[in-house]
């Protein structure tokens, strides 16, 4: 069983490449769970075609103790039969998200969820906080490999190399490795170029370019997946690469961040900072 943590930018996509990943690999014939760990509990959406289950804290607060909490509670399967589990989160004001995390997957754990005959488990985590709660999936062992969604912007950069510091410090411990960077495109010129030299500079590679289209919004207002909406569409067949690729990556590195500095050098050098 692989165990993989997707991190990025908030509002990059991220948690549409995994879904769109994990429908892939799924289609391939693999067995998944997915477990959101965002409070807000959108990360299996897609997945479950719109609907909204009960996350895990909301359960065990329905029920009163976690000890009441039984799997078939928590997980609702999706398209391709992958599992779907949300953490949730505190009630609004209250206590610390990155509760929701550590709970939901011990949880999981003690229910027997990690025992079942699965090839991957997928971590969808807020934005690109490292720290605290929402680095429980690294810090604790679980995930034993990182994907970063980006793009060629300044800021998903930033971020992405923001959170190799974070994967720099925890594989140094003997924890997770950064198994490579998806670049889902925002058009910026020269994207791919750009992505790929960042990704030296970090000591990774650049696994796959998830081209722009608009069949990625068609599906998602249609609360699908690209393959779950229609799998004869080219940028399907995107998805199913990057999960091929996921599936066959045998490279994971400790990343090497770049400074603020090296950083701009780079964005300008490519004409995307003055």
């Amino acid at each position: 069983m692989r165990q993989v943590a997707f991190y990025g930018k908030g509002g990059i996509g991220k948690s549409t490449t995994q879904q769109n990943t994990a429908a892939a690999l799924a289609a391939q014939g693999n067995d998944i769970m997915v477990v959101g760990c965002d409070p807000k509990a959108d990360c299996t959406r897609l997945l479950l075609r719109g609907y909204r289950q009960t996350s895990v804290l909301d359960t065990i607060r329905e029920l009163g103790d976690a000890s009441n909490v039984t799997l078939d509670r928590v997980i609702t399967k999706g398209y391709g039969d992958v599992k779907c589990v949300e953490s949730g989160g505190p009630e609004p004001g209250v206590g610390c998200g990155g509760r929701g995390v550590i709970t939901a997957i011990q949880t999981l754990e003690k229910l027997g969820a990690y025992e079942e005959d699965l090839d991957y488990v997928f971590y969808d985590v807020l934005g690109d906080v490292v720290c605290g709660g929402f680095a429980m999936p690294i810090r604790e062992g679980y995930a034993e490999e990182i994907y970063i969604v980006c793009s060629g912007e300044y800021m998903a950069l930033f971020a992405a190399n923001n959170i190799s510091k974070g994967i720099r410090k925890f594989a140094q411990r003997g924890y997770a490795r950064l198994g490579g960077l998806v670049c889902n495109s925002r058009m910026v010129e020269n994207e791919i170029e750009l992505v790929q030299a960042f990704a030296e500079k970090l000591g990774t590679h650049l696994i796959h370019f998830v081209p722009r289209s608009k069949d990625v919004q068609r599906a998602e207002i249609n609360k699908k997946t690209v393959l779950d909406y229609d799998e004869n569409l080219p940028q399907a067949s995107e998805y199913l690469s990057l999960a091929k690729k996921i599936n066959e990556n045998e490279r994971f590195d400790i990343p090497t961040p770049m400074t603020q500095d090296e950083l701009e050098d780079l964005m300008r050098a490519f004409g995307i900072v003055d």
